[in-house]
């Protein structure tokens, strides 16, 4: 009887083993063809001993830095139905962080002051004069308050895509049960073959409103950084150290200076089934002396991804202040 079991067992263990080591080689194979049309859209910099990417576009002298949520895997596709928008008026720029997108991967902690002095190093590198608006979109909301608050003068304005509040953040424990699996599964090869599956695509990208407002090509480029990028060690990382970096934030707290829009996602009327993330997006605004909420309707967590034109319109005000004499 036992031995029996155990015979099946062994089995099972070997049929377990064959298929992780046949769909590794799949992914090993896949990630090889992938790589090779896998092409920056942007330049990249030399910054703390790598390769950093970053996207600008469009015309004008305010230029408008983004900065991605966690584990977006391609910022420049998460953030193009922006472009049409907002390139006619203003400079557009996107930044990879290490880990992310067109950017490599680095053995720096993701720490938040490393982060912001990369974010600086890049810029100052591609030759983009400040003042800048800084766009955070959910997690990315850190950086871009942590910028303001190590260069002020070179932040005119912050916009919030549903970006997280240091108090939320600080009380929130970095799970990185869910950037090990995306690391799983995407090193055995299972999340490539589900993407082969239809239908997969738009509901892993649910919150992003399935892809549906990219053309075919983006939506191509996204779905190949997902299966390059998703989980790596910086991703890891980032969310791991998110709770400290919100304390470190907190620690410096005081109304800055210049305006803050926040734009949270109604949810599709369903805000309010989360409380804590309700009233944390209700006293954001609390950290600019002109700070205000906008609720956006008909919009979920990538609010760019369902009402860009909210977004743009939000922008398009901030870039016509005036940048404040001192």
């Amino acid at each position: 009887m036992w031995r029996r079991v155990w015979k099946i067992a062994l089995y099972f263990l070997v049929l377990l083993l064959t298929l992780i080591g046949v769909g590794s080689l799949y992914q090993w194979y896949g990630s090889a063809q992938d790589a090779r049309s896998y092409k920056p859209v942007g330049k990249l910099y030399d910054v703390a001993g790598n390769k950093m990417h970053l996207y600008v576009g469009g015309q004008g002298d305010t230029t408008v830095v983004f900065a991605s949520g966690w584990g977006t895997p391609n910022p420049y596709a998460d953030f193009s139905p922006l472009y049409k928008g907002l390139e006619p008026h203003v400079k557009v720029a996107v930044y990879d962080r290490f880990g992310y997108g067109f950017s490599d991967t680095t053995d720096r902690k993701r720490d938040i002051d490393t982060i912001t002095n990369e974010i600086h190093e890049l810029l100052r590198a591609a030759n983009l004069k400040p003042p800048y608006i800084f766009v955070g979109h959910s997690l990315g909301s850190l950086e871009t308050i942590r910028y303001a608050q190590q260069y002020p003068g070179e932040v005119k304005g912050i916009l919030l895509i549903e970006g997280g509040s240091p108090e939320y953040y600080a009380r929130q424990d970095g799970y990185t049960v869910i950037s090990y699996g995306y690391r799983a599964l995407r090193n055995i090869g299972a999340l490539r073959a589900l993407f082969q599956v239809n239908g997969f695509s738009e509901w892993a990208n649910d919150q992003s409103n399935g892809l549906r407002l990219l053309p075919g090509d983006l939506k191509a480029l996204s779905n190949k950084a997902m299966l390059l990028k998703a989980g790596n060690r910086n991703m890891t990382d980032e969310i791991r150290q998110s709770r400290a970096n919100a304390k470190i934030i907190l620690a410096d707290k005081k109304p800055l200076d210049i305006p803050l829009t926040v734009l949270t996602a109604d949810y599709f009327g369903k805000l309010g089934k989360d409380k804590a993330w309700e009233n944390s997006q209700a006293a954001l605004p609390s950290w600019s002396r002109s700070g205000k909420q906008i609720i956006v309707p008909s919009s979920s967590h990538y609010i760019h991804s369902y009402q860009p034109g909210a977004v743009v319109r939000e922008l398009l005000k901030l870039s016509e202040l005036k940048v404040p004499v001192n």
